[in-house]
């Protein structure tokens, strides 16, 4: 299993090669880490395309060095779009995971969206992971607990299933979350059957991934609700380690990633690090 890391020389390209330590010592996987600079312009000067190169290398061996008891191998890359670079040098290498860092750009809680995490939450057809700032400084050196955001929607047994799997290769407990958040009601009112079905549709889930998972690792379900997705998030108790994994909107395009209304709310409240998966057919 290969993970790979979008790196840029700063803090946030720190965050995303602890973050993917983190995840690769508790699955067993290795890395990727990958620069991806713009594209070469007619008439360059080959000289100067050398010494970008050089500097890139050097940077990289640096990024390695944050995690050196993981297994890693650096690559530069040029690409016209960086995250089509990004995409391209991931499934080339055939990485399950892509691992980004906060880049500065809008702010969401502890996770900063720049504009080339963006066009990646809207087309990768891998999953994304999001390292919130300042996990470069985190303790934590593996994945302690596996949060599936549970939908009712076509394509949550994809992610379901990825989570299972998940907490099935780090042997730590997994938690399946349902929300009911009154302003994701249809007309924003109140249905008082909604955290019934809630928990409901949570404990069919928990009865799915009891299936396969080991018994020994324990299983445990959530349903928070609360005004807004916001407030029914905050109601759930959070821990260094956790590791959150959410599903694509319903507007996503097939095996295509489209962050979803819901998951943006997500983040301006959680401080922990998030995997969002590509849209999937419920066969999956």
């Amino acid at each position: 299993m290969r993970i790979f890391v979008a790196y840029l020389a700063n803090d946030g390209g720190a965050d995303a090669v602890v973050l993917a330590g983190r995840l690769a010592r508790s699955v067993g996987a290795e890395l990727d880490i990958g620069l991806i600079a713009p594209a070469h312009q007619p008439g360059a000067d080959p000289a100067l395309l050398d010494v970008v190169s050089e500097q890139a290398a050097d940077w990289l061996e640096q990024a390695r060095a944050l995690v050196p008891d993981v297994e890693s191998e650096a690559h530069v890359a040029f690409h016209d779009s960086i995250a089509a670079g990004i995409i391209a040098e991931a499934t080339r290498v055939g990485a399950v995971l892509i691992v980004v860092g906060a880049s500065g750009g809008g702010i969401v809680g502890s996770h900063s969206l720049g504009s080339v995490v963006n066009d990646l939450l809207r087309a990768s057809p891998l999953a994304v992971a999001l390292a919130p700032r300042g996990t470069r400084n985190s303790p934590v050196e593996r994945t302690t607990r596996v949060t599936c955001a549970l939908g009712r929607r076509a394509g949550s047994a994809g992610l379901l299933g990825f989570a299972v799997e998940a907490a099935r290769r780090a042997a730590v407990p997994l938690r399946l979350i349902s929300l009911v958040a009154l302003d994701q009601l249809p007309g924003g009112g109140a249905d008082p059957t909604a955290p019934e079905r809630a928990v409901e549709h949570a404990h069919e889930a928990l009865a799915k991934a009891r299936e396969v998972l080991p018994p020994d690792i324990e299983i445990t379900v959530d349903a928070a609700h609360g005004s807004t997705v916001e407030e029914a998030v905050a109601k759930l108790d959070w821990h260094d380690g956790d590791l959150l994994m959410v599903g694509s909107s319903r507007l996503a395009a097939p095996q295509r990633i489209f962050l979803g209304a819901t998951a943006a709310k997500m983040l301006r409240v959680i401080s922990e690090p998030v995997v969002i998966l590509p849209s999937q057919p419920e066969s999956n």
